[in-house]
Order: C-alpha cells, then sequence, then structure tokens
C-alpha cells in the first residue's frame, strides 16, 4: 500500500499579500490531506498600514491594527522566520530565526512571493542612521514616544534655540504615507504641548518636504492642492520641487541648500522589494519580479508573486499595476485560484482589476478621496476614509476596539504617557549583547532540511 507525495505550498511574507493568499488556500483544501500550505512571516501578525499614522498621533493603539497570524488560520502551518535566500532551482528556501541565527530548508511544490517591500533610503547620507519610517509596526509606536521624549526634553532646556530644534519635526515625502503622517503628527504636537506650560506652540515647527510640483499625486492635482491648502491652514510648512539630500547632527540637508535644525526626520519617501528577491534567476522590473497574466514566473512554473514585489503588466493601461494594499489582496486570492487550479487539473485565469478608488486623511475630521473617478473632500472624505478601511480591517474584534477607540478620541485628548525610554532602550542594547557573547563560541549547527 503506497502513499502520494504531498504537494506543498509555501507562502513568503505576511503581509496583505501573504496573508489572503495563505487564507484562500487554507480555506480551499481544508480536508485535503495531500495538501501542505506553510506561511513564513518575520512577525507573527498582520499589520494594517493604513491606519499606522493614528497609532503615531495616540488615536489608536498598536495592539488595536495588528492581528495574530495563528488565529487568523486553521490548518496552515505557520513559520516566524526571515527569509536568507530563495533557490528556484532547487526549489528551496533558506529561512533564519532566532538569536543566534539558526537556519533551515524549506522544500516546495509552489511558491508564493509576497515579501511586500522595504524603506529604500537611495544611499543618501544619515538616513539609514537617524531617520525613522513609517513601515513596520514598531515605527509608529517609536515616534509617538520620541515626540513625548522630545517634549519632555525641550520643557527643561534653558536655549531657546536648542527648544526650536527639538520642536522641529520634518517628513519627507508627499504620498499617502507622507501626507497623513505630518497630518497626524501636527495635530497631536500642537495639542500635547498645551500640557507643557514651559513650551511656546509658536517653537513648533512641522515641515513637508516633496520632490514634485504638488502632494499626492495619485488623487490629482485639485485633490492634492487641496491638501497643501487645508495643511497649511493647520500652520504645516509644505516645500515643494524640493528634496532631502543628507541627515546629520547639523540637521536635514535640502537640495535648495537649506539645512532645517531637527531631532526628527520621518522618511516616507521611497520603497524598495524585499532584499531576499535581488538574487532570483527571473526576470526582474526595477527590482519587482516579473509574472505573466497568472501572476506566475514564466521561467519557473510553479512560481508565483504578488504585492509589491510583482511586476504585472495591466492591459488596458500598457502600465504595471501599482504596488497598493487594494492590488495585492486580489492577486493573492486570484494567485491562490491558480494554485488550486494547477494542482486540481483546472483552468488557470488571468488577474485582470482596475483600482477603485484611493482615501487618505490630511489631518483631524478632513481627507481627500477618489472613489470611481469621483473627488471628495474635507469631513465626507476623512468619513468615507474611516468607514471604508474599518471595513477592511481584519477579524470583528479588532474593528469593534478600533471603532471605541475612535469614539473616545471625540471625548478625551491623546494619552502622553512615554512607554520607551533611553534606559529601556540601553537595556534592551545590554541583554542583546550579553546574549550574543554568551553564545558567540557555539559551533555553527548545520542546516535542517523540513521534511513532508
Amino acid at each position: 500500500m503506497s502513499t502520494s507525495p504531498k504537494t506543498r505550498i509555501l507562502i513568503l511574507g505576511g503581509g496583505f499579500g501573504g496573508l489572503y493568499a495563505a487564507l484562500h488556500l487554507d480555506k480551499t483544501f481544508a480536508s485535503d490531506p495531500n495538501v501542505e500550505i506553510t506561511l513564513v512571516s518575520r512577525d507573527n501578525y498582520v499589520l494594517f498600514t493604513p491606519m499606522l499614522h493614528e497609532v503615531a498621533s495616540a488615536e489608536l493603539e498598536m495592539s488595536d491594527i495588528v492581528s495574530p497570524i495563528r488565529k487568523m488560520l486553521r490548518r496552515a502551518a505557520f513559520f516566524e522566520a526571515e527569509v536568507q535566500s530563495i533557490d528556484l532551482t532547487a526549489r528551496r528556501v533558506t529561512v533564519g530565526y532566532g538569536v543566534p541565527v539558526r537556519r533551515q530548508e524549506l522544500p516546495f511544490d509552489h511558491l508564493v512571493l509576497a515579501m511586500g517591500s522595504e524603506t529604500n533610503f537611495f544611499n543618501l547620507p544619515g538616513l539609514a542612521e537617524r531617520a525613522i519610517t513609517m513601515k513596520s509596526g514598531a515605527d509608529p509606536f517609536l515616534l509617538r514616544n520620541r515626540v513625548i521624549a522630545l517634549l519632555e526634553y525641550a520643557s527643561l532646556e534653558e536655549s531657546e534655540s536648542e527648544r526650536r530644534a527639538m520642536l522641529t519635526f520634518v517628513v519627507a515625502g508627499g504620498g499617502f504615507a507622507g501626507v497623513e503622517t505630518i497630518g497626524a503628527l501636527n495635530d497631536f504636537v500642537r495639542e500635547a504641548v498645551l500640557s507643557y506650560p514651559k513650551l511656546n506652540a509658536d517653537w513648533i515647527r512641522v515641515l513637508l518636504v516633496h520632490p514634485g510640483a504638488v502632494v499626492l499625486p495619485e488623487l490629482g492635482e485639485s485633490l492634492g492642492l487641496y491638501a497643501e491648502k487645508k495643511l497649511r491652514q493647520r500652520r504645516v510648512e509644505i516645500q515643494t520641487g524640493t528634496r532631502v539630500l543628507g541627515y546629520s547632527e547639523k540637521g536635514v540637508e535640502l537640495s535648495h541648500g537649506e539645512t532645517i535644525r531637527t531631532a526628527t526626520l520621518i522618511w516616507t519617501a521611497g520603497v524598495t522589494p524585499a532584499a531576499a528577491l535581488k538574487d532570483l534567476s527571473c526576470r526582474k522590473e526595477k527590482d519587482r519580479v516579473v509574472v505573466d497574466d497568472n501572476l506566475e514566473i514564466p521561467e519557473f512554473p510553479g512560481v508565483w508573486a504578488v504585492g509589491d514585489c510583482a511586476w504585472i503588466l495591466n492591459r488596458k493601461t500598457g502600465k504595471p499595476h501599482p504596488p497598493t494594499a487594494q492590488h495585492a489582496i486580489r492577486q493573492a486570492v486570484q494567485a491562490a485560484k491558480n494554485i488550486a487550479a494547477a494542482i486540481r487539473g483546472g483552468e488557470k485565469k488571468p488577474f485582470v482589476f482596475s483600482t477603485l478608488g484611493q482615501l487618505a486623511t490630511i489631518g483631524r475630521r478632513t481627507g481627500v478621496a477618489s472613489i470611481f473617478g469621483i473627488h471628495f473632500s474635507g469631513f465626507v472624505a476623512w468619513f468615507l476614509w474611516r468607514s471604508v478601511y474599518l471595513m477592511k480591517l481584519p477579524r470583528f474584534e479588532k474593528k469593534v476596539r478600533v471603532a471605541l477607540g475612535w469614539t473616545l478620541d471625540l471625548f478625551f485628548p491623546p494619552d502622553l504617557a512615554q512607554y520607551v525610554t533611553v534606559r529601556d532602550i540601553e537595556y534592551l542594547h545590554e541583554h542583546l549583547a550579553q546574549l550574543k557573547k554568551n553564545v558567540r563560541e557555539r559551533e555553527p549547527e548545520p542546516v535542517p532540511t523540513i521534511q513532508h
């Protein structure tokens, strides 16, 4: 009596693309013991990135916008690990986990590349070491704590020039992430400063630097100009046609020659596909993996890519599909359907989708939106933003928490508790240094292969 080998489906990435591919496959093969599904992600949760700026401004807590992956999958396996390398020819992926790093090899029959993107600093001096990003789950939490710490330090500082530098905040990038971040940050800082009687609100400077002619170019010129107008009314400075050239102890150097003295630069001006994709032996466009209409890599059948790391041509526009969440989710589901078709002998279908709309908030109770080509602005757009993203937020429990948080925010000021201090960071640094010291003489272990 013989048993047929199991079909191994490996999904890399726990963002929108990876999660929704895993959820669909988990449901499709729920009763099939001959199919094994494994999701690999560096974090054991999925982060709802559209609400990151609301965590930074204390309107929500980080726990409100993260959902544990293990609670969402029924039978699929989950690995919390970092992708080290991908061998498409040998059909194996090497992952690393723990401190010190231990490695394992995961073989696959079908592979879904859904690792999203990473921050791109364009090799500008000082940015990688000094700038804050708005990409991962820790970023808005650390930004909020940094802002509160600077308010505390500024209230003790005697020099007005040093106080002004501490209370100057620069955001680089006028896309969705940059505009939403600076709107939320400006509201938070100007409301928080009222709790510091030694500080003058006029010392606060919030500056948005954008290389284009108008912010939010994805929404069109009219909505971009509206966003600029509203931000300036709220005392946000905007410098368009300007780039950041570097960041040092002297401040942020801008392309027109000015150097801004500041303790905080928030970088939202560029992303690049995951580093693990760079060495793949397949065709790429701007570091994104080129796939066919079915989301499959032509040179490697059974290898699929979705989301930020995939380059797929939109036949209607002649341009690649944009790396947005709404595209990633639908690409993930279509790729999962095509994998099921490939396993069961069905017909694979092409990915066809057009952008439904885009929305952004630009501060408290104000937003801009373009839905099916119709433009909205002001309170209506802000209300649409909250309604749409509340519906898209995974898990009913999180929807209730966010709705409750938004309701409380209508009646109470933001929380000014500083949860992470310099003492905490120093303690963690010393603890990790000691841990590495204890294990650095350990012999390297062979790389095991997970057998199915």
